[in-house]
């Protein structure tokens, strides 16, 4: 009996161990870019050139789901439990699409599968989107290339770099994320708004 006793005493004490465990378990939270949608202007009349845009690159580091920060510009650091919910770069490139569809400088704006018959390629790079801890405050950096390719030619007919920095005012890591929506929105319209409309004509 005296041992039975023990062996549930031993159960008992088991179970409010892993119970105990159980409540110390922390969950990541998920997070993405919310980017608002680009103006819909009237397209333009002598708009007859198509476009295809292939998916943005990026570094390794921003592809892997966490969030990054910086203490120094040396040093790569991620959050661990505060995680991009999709690939930045696809959100990244359908808002490409979104601006260029809203130009007008395009008969047809298209995702590059490989097989594209478009007049024109978008390539574009996420350098980087990240969080800044050092000189001073809490900031987020976002930097962007890209450049449009005439495929009958090879030739490169537009280029733009652009890199934005934003101040966090809410140093929480949604109030990092809420300005990262911001100052990408930003990038996006400044590296897009040079876009020459004469390329839409097929030049």
């Amino acid at each position: 009996m005296k041992k039975n006793l023990k062996a549930l005493a031993l159960m008992l004490a088991v179970i409010a161990a892993l119970t105990g465990c159980a409540g110390k378990i922390r969950y990541p939270s998920y997070y993405t870019l919310n980017l608002p949608p680009a103006p819909d202007p009237a397209p333009e009349e002598n708009a007859r050139a198509s476009i295809a845009v292939r998916e943005l690159q990026s570094p390794g580091y921003l592809r892997q789901g966490p969030i990054v920060y910086r203490r120094t510009p040396e040093e790569v650091g991620f959050y661990e439990y505060h995680r991009w919910a999709a690939d930045p770069r696809v959100l990244v490139t359908n808002s490409v699409l979104d601006h260029l569809r809203a130009s007008g400088h395009f008969s047809a704006v298209s995702m590059y599968d490989g097989r594209s018959d478009a007049d024109y390629i978008f390539s574009g790079k996420l350098e980087k989107l990240e969080e800044l801890d050092y000189e001073g405050g809490v900031k987020v950096q976002v930097a962007m290339s890209a450049q449009i390719t005439k495929v009958v030619t090879g030739a490169t007919v537009w280029s733009n770099t652009v890199s934005e920095t934003g101040t966090v005012s809410q140093r929480t890591v949604p109030g990092v994320v809420s300005q990262m929506n911001r100052t990408m929105d930003l990038a996006m319209s400044k590296l897009l708004s040079t876009v020459p409309a004469q390329g839409a004509s097929g030049k």
